[in-house]
């Protein structure tokens, strides 16, 4: 390995650990769900809000950690808000109410998303073009076995140590990723190239972001995706335990095909990087993402009843679909405005998370109550989200032929 690929799988590793923090922060504590409600004296739905205040908070600062970036450096905002998370997570540990639970949950949302957003951002700071995408694929790959090993890690936790070890273990991790980038992450976005903090010009460059067609349905098509995907997240308590009948130490059956879907698609979106178009990686990725969810309707329908693996498979093969098209669409998002990438990484990232929050917090409650309904909202997304790509696709055709 060349000393520049060294230098560039320390970056996405480094990227990967930063962008973690959100799906930790989800994925960890759910096989405690119930016990942490039971010790708060927190009805199911009550619990949920543990969720939808995390999701709404991460959402709302994702409008701010790019463009706070954009002005004062990327470097200050990871290391401010990974310490922050670090004692968010302490606060969430020593929760003895449920409203204190959610205060610190909200500190976390706030402090979550911004791995994910200013890596972005650095990403496009230091490389161009394939090697972008190559890179971005590298962190996703990474970033990707997070989700899979957050719940296993989480029930460990739970049944050896009790609740209060998995908030924790969060704190250990946020505390060591700002040890991390305190002495490896260098800055990227120099002085000559920042933009001003103020009211005014921040509220037009969000303005002129989110006013763009070819924006909104770059990043419909995105969150929709994504949400066919993260519907199973804040259900997987009920769709594992209630319908396939495993226990809190077994979450893996769902996270485990689902991340290893994830992790393959964007190996596959990194070695044909260079080779085919955005366009011809993003309509291959549909193509499976179809089949997936055309496969698990029809599993649902069929079947007499859920049983292992059949009943989780077909969120492989559509995570591999959704990681193969979102760098692609990610990076044509944000290659329209050069200037202001943190910005436009920093509305992408909020109206997707704001899709999740509906997802988690209102179709969630109403689809895992039988896994069929969950199939059918499955498809629904998918199909939500192919009809804004296509959309764009039109908008594309139609100024080329202008």
């Amino acid at each position: 390995m060349s000393r520049t690929s060294r230098t560039h799988f320390g970056l996405a590793a480094l990227l990967a650990g930063l962008s973690t923090l959100g799906p930790f922060s989800i994925d960890t504590f759910l096989p405690a769900m119930r016990a942490i409600g039971s010790t708060l004296s927190a009805s199911p739905l009550e619990m949920q809000q543990a969720l939808t205040v995390y999701l709404f908070c991460y959402a709302l600062m994702m409008l701010w950690h790019g463009s706070i970036s954009d002005a004062v450096g990327r470097r200050p905002v990871i290391l401010a808000t990974t310490l922050l998370f670090g004692l968010a997570s302490v606060g969430c540990a020593l929760s003895d109410t449920l409203g204190q639970l959610l205060l610190f949950r909200a500190l976390q949302g706030l402090c979550g998303g911004a791995g994910l957003v200013v890596g972005r951002a650095i990403i496009r700071d230091r490389l161009e073009g394939a090697a972008a995408q190559r890179l971005m694929s590298q962190v996703t790959m990474l970033f990707s076995l997070s989700p899979a090993i957050a719940p296993v890690v989480g029930g460990w936790l739970f049944g050896a140590f009790g609740w209060h070890s998995i908030f924790a273990f969060m704190a250990l991790i946020g505390f060591a990723l700002f040890a991390l980038c305190w002495f490896g992450l260098p800055e990227t976005h120099p002085k000559e190239a920042r933009q001003p903090l103020h009211p005014r010009p921040l509220l037009a460059s969000y303005w002129r972001v989110g006013r763009t067609v070819n924006f909104q349905l770059l990043t419909a098509a995105v969150s929709f995706n994504f949400a066919g995907f993260f519907l199973y997240v804040p259900s997987a308590p009920v769709f594992l335990m209630q319908h396939l009948h495993l226990g809190p130490t077994e979450f893996l059956w769902l996270f485990g095909p689902a991340v290893s879907g994830i992790m393959f698609g964007a190996y596959l979106s990194g070695r044909m990087a260079g080779h085919f178009s955005s366009r011809e990686m993003v309509t291959r990725a549909y193509w499976l993402m179809f089949a997936a969810a055309l496969a698990n309707l029809a599993y649902n329908l069929l079947a007499p009843e859920q049983t292992l693996p059949w009943a989780v498979l077909p969120l492989a093969l559509y995570t591999t679909g959704m990681s193969l098209a979102a760098p692609s669409i990610t990076l044509n998002l944000m290659d329209q405005f050069p200037e202001l990438r943190g910005t436009a990484s920093s509305l992408q990232g909020f109206c997707q998370t704001m899709v999740s929050s509906l997802v988690a917090g209102v179709v969630a409650p109403l689809a895992w109550a039988s896994p069929l309904r969950l199939a059918l909202v499955m498809n629904l997304l998918l199909v939500l989200g192919f009809i804004c790509r296509m959309g764009y696709r039109r908008r594309i055709q139609a100024a080329e032929r202008a």
